[in-house]
């Protein structure tokens, strides 16, 4: 954070270094630099080692406590862009970066310190706390064997999994990075366009609490296949957006697609393949949505380029999607194939 901070004279320092490569060169390696720093130590590897130490934490319930958590992790993405901007506003973004290094870097650390645990035993405790029965349950919330990335990769569900979530990462990322131009396109401006966030928040909010609870009971094969079905819905609203109905279909289907994704890439691999590899499963599950979320801005902008218009582009991941929906409907658990 306070490398982006400090951009400018950064780039200033190398290009004095190595005045033969110009300013702006030098401007953009500072950026993919610091930016692949937030990506990858930030969105990637504090959100997926914070997920899974929660779901370490949990078995039984291990649902339940995503719920929770997921009622954070949105009302925190949804209140974080106006707060950025009202920082910006006061104190100018050079400072509002450094802010929150200090944030970061300093308060998050002593919390992380103090409060966190990888696992149960290491605070001499158990899962849950004590022993939980759930009577609806009918499967085993962790399998009788752990499952090393190698195993899990050779499996049909693994990447109807895996492939969902990156097919998230994909869309809602090009969603997001060209949500002003996508609206203009349709004929809206950037006033209705952000617009869509904040009711898809809260449709993802309690999407994600009710379908986490529930999950504690019921089959995650039913909710991979709602989460295609909302992605469809949402390509739906998207290829529609100047017809009346377009904008809310496209906000329940982006909303449902948001729940279903916070529900999914926390409780399916614990539960499918175990907790002793949990990190390098999850952590290639990881790779592939960070690819998904580089590739998406990038293949909408070709097809506006090239065709003056993101549908051409929506309505093949629409294809794609739909292949996906009709395979769903065999991912079982892969422990378990009534499950």
């Amino acid at each position: 954070l306070v490398f982006l901070a400090r951009v400018d004279k950064i780039a200033g320092f190398f290009h004095r270094l190595f005045n033969s490569i110009d300013a702006e060169t030098i401007m953009m390696i500072v950026l993919v630099v610091g930016f692949f720093g937030i990506r990858f130590f930030g969105q990637g590897v504090l959100t997926m080692a914070s997920r899974n130490m929660v779901m370490k934490w949990f078995d039984k319930r291990r649902g339940f406590a995503n719920a929770l958590l997921g009622v954070f992790t949105s009302l925190g993405f949804s209140i974080s862009p106006k707060i950025l901007q009202l920082s910006i506003e006061q104190v100018s973004w050079r400072n509002t970066w450094l802010i929150l290094a200090v944030i970061v870097g300093l308060g998050f650390v002593i919390f992380v310190f103090i409060f966190f645990r990888d696992n149960p035993s290491d605070a001499g405790l158990k899962p849950d706390g004590k022993n939980v029965v759930l009577k609806k349950q009918k499967f085993k919330s962790t399998p009788d064997r752990d499952f090393t990335l190698k195993e899990a990769i050779h499996t049909y569900s693994f990447w109807l999994f895996n492939l969902n979530m990156t097919f998230f990462a994909l869309f809602a990322t090009a969603l997001t990075f060209h949500i002003e131009s996508i609206f203009a396109n349709a004929g809206f401006d950037i006033t209705v366009a952000v617009s869509i966030f904040l009711p898809a928040s809260v449709a993802a909010v309690c999407i994600n609490f009710i379908g986490s609870w529930l999950s504690d009971s019921m089959r995650l094969k039913y909710f991979l296949i709602f989460s295609y079905f909302s992605m469809l819905l949402s390509i739906f609203g998207f290829v529609n957006l100047e017809a009346s109905w377009g904008i809310p279909v496209l906000i329940a289907g982006f909303g449902i697609m948001q729940g279903m994704f916070g529900i999914l890439i926390a409780i399916t691999w614990p539960r499918f393949f175990g907790l002793k590899h949990l990190g390098s499963i999850s952590g290639f599950a990881m790779s592939c949505m960070v690819i998904g979320s580089a590739l998406g801005p990038f293949i909408f902008s070709l097809s506006n380029k090239h065709y003056h218009s993101y549908n051409h582009i929506a309505i093949i991941l629409g294809l794609i999607a739909f292949v996906l929906f009709l395979m769903s409907f065999r991912a079982n658990n892969v422990n378990d194939r009534g499950v």
